[in-house]
């Protein structure tokens, strides 16, 4: 076993506890146990005599002067200025101080002193042990005094002295025992967890974190590792699919400038086929400047290097100027871009960044739209939010598969194709962007109907 394991941790600690136990009930049980005793008789004849002051009217004095003699097993006797007997207990105990020819000392000093009460601490010769005595004027003309013994304590000390020696033996040799078990059962399920927490450690995936334990922080505990087993799972396989898919992006592309620059060189082409393949290496290498460019914004935001530039602008302008750049696709291709708002819109935000953001937006609509080619941009105002919808009329998108479109790579199935513009990590780019922003975002989509992504900026009336 290991010398600082948790279930060595746990034993100590529970075994100290217990000897904790033991010394503080040895200190007050032993050392503190006659200062305990005169102190609780002390309070003892206190309460009987303020009771004695408040009942100090009633016929049947003598009768409760003698019932808290008895109950009390103190003495109580009541006196007038002149020391003169009035009323007394009828039980005489070793407190009594009646027959002693030395109490009228205590008695006139209080009478005398004109003190409403004090306690007087006096050796009874008579028994030859220490007599606590309390005085109190009940009024003008009556004093009580209420005494009661002083026990010495050895005899019992000695009593609980030898008791407690046996108790502690038996607590001792109860929490070792114990402290083992409590220790072994605690530390058993996280022993479990750490074993399985090594294999996921080495790349193993396969595993599965399961206790039977009714230890709600284990069990939570558990969750959160099965969540992170899964997670690193899912970043895994993104991993190799990113690896994967740029290879390819990065493959095609340099295959094909290789083979045009080859044919190129050919002094036997004539130029105008010459000029073709030259914009074919044009393309291609755009596509892969494209490409690179957007694996690097994505690794500076994934390692939150970016930070955002807020600035005050108009949103509307953005847009139309964003979808000016996509008007060659409307002579060549007959895409049609709907956006009819012209009313200003003043928002704060990383201006560059939100136009990547509704760029990508648009871009991945064009390349999912129906064969319309029909992609409609709309602004909707409330509550000092404005909500930007990018709008296609393609196939929609499986609702099972809407969690994971924001994934670098994802399609609908794990073979990847190349879009017809972008490089496939345009959504992830958004996620981040808009993350960073704090703003709201998310997809709708209804099957052979189309797709709707949306983010939710504030802005200013104004």
């Amino acid at each position: 076993m290991k010398k600082n394991s948790l279930k060595i941790e746990i034993w100590k600690y529970l075994v100290l506890f217990s000897i904790l136990i033991l010394v503080f009930l040895w200190i007050f049980q032993v050392l503190f146990l006659n200062a305990y005793y005169e102190w609780v008789k002390t309070r003892e004849i206190k309460q009987v005599a303020f009771t004695l002051k408040r009942n100090k009217n009633e016929k049947d004095l003598d009768q409760l002067i003698d019932n808290l003699s008895y109950e009390k097993s103190i003495c109580i006797e009541v006196t007038d200025r002149n020391n003169n007997y009035l009323s007394s207990s009828s039980i005489i105990s070793r407190g009594c101080l009646m027959e002693n020819k030395y109490q009228a000392s205590y008695k006139n000093d209080f009478i005398l002193s004109g003190k409403t009460r004090q306690t007087y601490e006096i050796i009874n010769p008579r028994f030859h042990n220490k007599t606590l005595s309390y005085a109190i004027r009940l009024d003008s003309n009556r004093y009580a005094f209420i005494n009661t013994s002083l026990d010495p304590m050895d005899s019992t000390a000695n009593i609980l002295k030898n008791q407690l020696l046996y108790v502690t033996l038996l607590v001792f040799a109860l929490s070792f025992l114990s402290a083992y078990f409590i220790s072994k059962r605690i530390s058993k399920p996280i022993e479990k967890i750490n074993e399985s927490a090594k294999n996921l450690a080495s790349g193993n995936y396969d595993i599965s974190f399961q206790v039977e334990e009714d230890i709600d922080e284990i069990n939570e505990l558990v969750s959160t590792l099965n969540y992170t087993k899964e997670e690193l799972s899912k970043t895994e396989k993104l991993q190799r699919d990113l690896m994967a898919n740029v290879s390819h992006d990065l493959k095609t592309p340099l295959t094909m400038i290789k083979a045009y620059a080859e044919m190129t060189s050919d002094l036997e082409l004539n130029k105008k086929r010459k000029v073709e393949n030259m914009n074919i290496i044009i393309e291609e290498v755009d596509r892969l400047t494209l490409l690179v460019n957007d694996i690097l914004i994505l690794s500076k935001m994934q390692s939150k290097v970016e930070e955002l530039k807020i600035e005050t602008f108009n949103l509307t302008e953005l847009i139309h100027s964003i979808l000016k750049r996509f008007e060659i696709l409307k002579e060549k291709e007959n895409y049609q871009f709907i956006f009819d708002y012209y009313d200003p819109i003043e928002i704060q935000a990383d201006k560059k960044k939100l136009e990547q953001v509704i760029y990508n937006l648009v871009n991945n609509a064009i390349n999912y739209t129906g064969n319309d080619k029909k992609v409609t941009i709309e602004i909707e105002l409330s509550n000092q939010q404005v909500m930007i919808k990018v709008i296609d009329t393609g196939k929609g998108i499986p609702s099972k598969d809407i969690p994971y479109i924001w994934d670098k790579y994802y399609k609908d199935s794990n073979k990847h194709k190349r879009e017809t513009n972008g490089t496939g990590l345009g959504l992830s780019i958004v996620k981040h962007i808009l993350k960073l922003h704090h703003f709201e975002y998310g997809v709708q989509s209804v099957k052979k109907k189309g797709t709707t992504f949306y983010f939710i900026v504030p802005f200013n009336k104004g």
